[in-house]
């Protein structure tokens, strides 16, 4: 029998491998790079980047049955440097990647209250999780072509899902303390 959480499992740790590699990438970045205006749906890196995290905080809320709502982004950059913002989104990708692993196959019928300006909008678990997913990989998408214009190259985003890219991985597991193990276990 198949598991129905299992592919949410699995995107849940590419969101976290691969959010943190590209923030490995930004990290060597100048400040006034990582500020500087360039050419995308938000106008900075920083600005991206941060953008990436508000909304996971939203979406993320909602799935655990908060209310936060548009309070989420209040503040559109809440950290303007590097270091501060990937450990915030280290943190909430390790949020998601926990909430994840916890789901059934029950839970992903369940409706999720997301709590807008002026309305609450209620969908299913499943379809908020791949909407927040793909909007994850659209904007890293973003960023990893502005780093096309710096000095920096653009790293490999798309290497952690399927088993033969387990070499390709080594560095963001090995930087989040993750083995390989960890990932055969969604298999069984």
């Amino acid at each position: 029998m198949t598991d129905p959480t299992r592919s949410f499992r699995k995107l849940a740790y590419n969101n976290l491998f691969a959010n943190d590699r590209l923030h490995d990438a930004v990290a060597k970045l100048s400040g006034e790079d990582f500020e500087a205006p360039r050419t995308g749906f938000f106008p900075s890196l920083c600005a991206t980047l941060n953008h990436i995290l508000i909304i996971d905080w939203f979406y993320i809320d909602a799935l655990l049955g908060g209310d936060l709502g548009p309070k989420a982004w209040a503040n559109e950059i809440p950290f303007n440097t590097q270091g501060e913002l990937r450990a915030a989104q280290v943190k909430s990708d390790r949020h998601l990647l926990d909430f994840c692993l916890a789901l059934g196959a029950a839970n992903l019928r369940e409706p999720v209250r997301i709590h807008r300006t002026d309305r609450i909008q209620i969908e299913r678990l499943d379809d908020v999780l791949s909407h927040l997913f793909q909007h994850q990989t659209h904007h890293r998408g973003q960023a990893h072509a502005m780093l096309s214009g710096t000095s920096v190259a653009p790293p490999q985003l798309d290497e952690f899902i399927v088993a033969d890219d387990a070499a390709n991985r080594l560095d963001v597991m090995q930087r989040l303390g993750i083995d390989e193990t960890t990932l055969m276990m969604l298999d069984r």
